[in-house]
């Protein structure tokens, strides 16, 4: 199988069949929309960041995602021992460093995290991969100052040093490992109005991954799924409030024909 509206659809149709559990040490702010989305696509969500159980939560599921988001001593006591517990067991692990490069303190605890267990993908916007790359760039928060095109070297320098895929969000997605690079020019300008979709999105890398081990095309797929839905939901009500409900539907009701019919893909 290669990537395909038809190897989408087949690894939605495993989602919806397997449920895998996807086991989410993820932020404050989107442990609702994350959830939800795992929800709507078809896996099962554990929201689950204590350290005293992460190590039982890992070995049950079928993906960890860790998202650096709302960083804290006792989050980051359970990434690093979910993180450690899933590379001894060989499960998936997808990162998402949230806001790295605007504090010492986050740039400290994602280098940390890279070296104890290098992820399967890794996604951020165009600030955060630069910034994890060891580029000076500048962020506004958890926001990107630079388109993602911008960032594809240092992609392909993170992806050579850790061996992850790297995928790059913005209003084209970058999906880079080795010599293979894929986008993805899916999506609509108001997913950037609502909070949280760029975590949502690693969120379904973990739904991805967990039933294809193949990463590199886990991510690509992850990230079109997250675009079409997105579409989808800004046809219905070009609204932030309303898409986050929309959105959540898109991915519930998601057909064969709404990929086949909508998909962007490039292979580089």
């Amino acid at each position: 199988m290669y990537l395909s509206s038809q190897s989408i659809w087949a690894d939605i149709t495993r989602i919806r069949d397997q449920a895998p559990l996807v086991h989410s040490i993820t932020n404050f702010v989107v442990m609702n929309n994350t959830a939800n989305a795992l929800l709507a696509l078809g896996a099962s969500p554990a929201m689950v960041h204590a350290p005293e159980e992460v190590d039982d939560f890992v070995a049950i599921a079928s993906a960890l995602v860790v998202n650096i988001g709302t960083l804290d001593a006792t989050f980051v006591a359970g990434m690093k021992r979910a993180m450690r517990r899933a590379k001894e067991l060989g499960k998936p692990i997808i990162f998402d460093p949230v806001g790295v490069g605007a504090t010492t303190y986050r740039n400290t605890v994602s280098a940390e995290l890279l070296a104890l267990a290098a992820p399967d993908i890794i996604r951020g916007n165009a600030s955060e991969i630069m910034a994890l790359a060891g580029l000076n760039a500048q962020t506004k928060g958890v926001d990107s100052l630079y388109g993602s095109d911008a960032a594809v070297d240092a992609g392909r320098r993170l992806s050579s040093v850790w061996g992850s895929v790297v995928v790059i969000s913005g209003e084209t997605d970058y999906i880079i490992q080795g010599e293979q690079t894929a986008t993805i020019d899916n999506g609509h300008p108001l997913m950037t109005k609502v909070t949280g979709m760029g975590c949502t999105a690693t969120a379904l890398a973990g739904a991805f991954a967990a039933v294809d081990t193949d990463y590199f095309q886990a991510a690509t797929q992850a990230m079109a799924v997250m675009g079409i839905a997105g579409e989808l939901a800004a046809l219905k009500n070009p609204a932030p409030g309303s898409l986050q409900l929309n959105f959540l539907d898109a991915l519930y009701g998601l057909t064969k024909s709404d990929i086949v019919e909508r998909l962007k893909l490039t292979i580089l």
